[in-house]
């Protein structure tokens, strides 16, 4: 069992206490958080509460920190902790750039401790649905995926909404969605292009678009969009052989490819308001087959068993410091082409 302290006790502080309380391998010891109000709930559950972060770096008990606070705090904090012997999780994004993340890996390695980055989104059912179908040839070989979240309430009104805090959406929701894209295809990033806006507020990004190219030849595209009142689907993928989608977070979608032998037929005409087309029009519907999405399971608690197992030198971190670097060096780049306006030639 190892005694793990929640630093920073908002809305994730509190899901990882949750989390932890089904997870037999690791337990939530302890919270620390600046704020007494947020201590009562942990207060009520009977765990310990610290009043400093001193205090947590000195107690013997504990064996790993969890850094949910302000992503501006992780590259100090997580480096504090680690110098003084305790292993560390650290919310996403990991750190602010990739030199920051960079000298967290180097404490953790001057330590011997284990350093790794929550990203649960690995653990999404529609990202297993779509990494499942990839991975079982249902839709052929990819060449384009879409992966988006659209929301219609804005950025929340706290810290993210303050650039020197870490703020803005693609440090938010933009690292899981290109940490998914980089665990999902297996070839460098060749090429990045960038559209970032700030629509309802002035200091951070809360729309942004990005076009990544691999080195295998498949495109991608990762979107955020937080003043949206008609979702596009969370997954659109093409494949040689056939289209995936998947809807939204109901996981609904499903797959159309082609059936065998089918490669000459009669293709029929559209006509539009202004004319006809032959090229857009329907294929035969008798030529493709329509599959339900690919059943999966799947357990976000294996995050936690996974490190206390790596704690004890049994497995391999399923999120590696190596894995952190190369999404933060994609969204240092992200970053730089929403400068320049220019596409970032890059190998990452």
């Amino acid at each position: 069992m190892k005694n793990a302290v929640i630093v920073g006790f908002g809305g994730m502080g509190n899901y990882h206490r949750k989390s932890l309380a089904k997870e037999p391998g690791m337990r939530a010891y302890g919270v620390y958080d600046i704020n007494p109000e947020k201590m009562k709930v942990p207060a009520a559950e009977g765990l310990h509460l610290f009043h400093s972060f001193e205090e947590v770096l000195r107690d013997p008990a504990v064996d790993v920190l969890i850094l949910s606070v302000p992503n501006n705090f992780h590259h100090d904090m997580a480096i504090q902790a680690l110098e003084a012997g305790k292993n560390v999780i650290s919310e996403k994004p990991v750190a602010l750039n990739s030199k920051e993340l960079e000298e967290m890996i180097a404490a953790s390695k001057r330590a011997g401790k284990i350093f790794t980055v929550h990203q649960n989104r690995r653990w999404d059912t529609d990202y297993r649905i779509v990494k499942k179908s990839i991975a079982d040839n249902l839709i052929g070989k990819p060449f384009y995926i879409e992966s988006r979240v659209q929301g219609s309430n804005g950025v929340p009104g706290d810290w993210r909404c303050v650039k020197s805090s870490g703020g803005g959406m693609l440090l938010d929701w933009g690292v899981h969605l290109i940490d998914q894209m980089l665990y999902l295809v297996k070839s460098p990033v060749v090429s990045i292009f960038t559209h970032m806006l700030s629509i309802r507020f002035k200091d951070v990004d809360d729309n942004f678009k990005v076009l990544l190219r691999f080195e295998n030849g498949l495109s991608a595209l990762v979107e955020v969009d937080t003043w949206c009142l008609i979702p596009l689907p969370r997954w659109h993928v093409s494949g040689t052989d056939g289209t995936l989608v998947v809807r939204g977070w109901d996981n609904s979608g499903e797959i159309v490819r082609v059936k065998e032998r089918t490669e000459h037929w009669e293709p029929g005409i559209v006509y539009t308001a202004a004319g006809p087309t032959r090229t857009m029009a329907p294929r035969p519907i008798e030529t493709l087959e329509k599959l339900p999405l690919p059943h999966v399971e799947t357990d976000e608690l294996d995050f936690y068993r996974n490190v206390a197992a790596a704690i004890d030198g049994k497995e391999e971190l399923l999120v590696k410091p190596s894995e952190a670097l190369r999404v933060m060096n994609v969204i240092d780049a992200v970053f730089l082409s929403a400068k320049t306006g220019a596409s970032v030639a890059c190998h990452i």
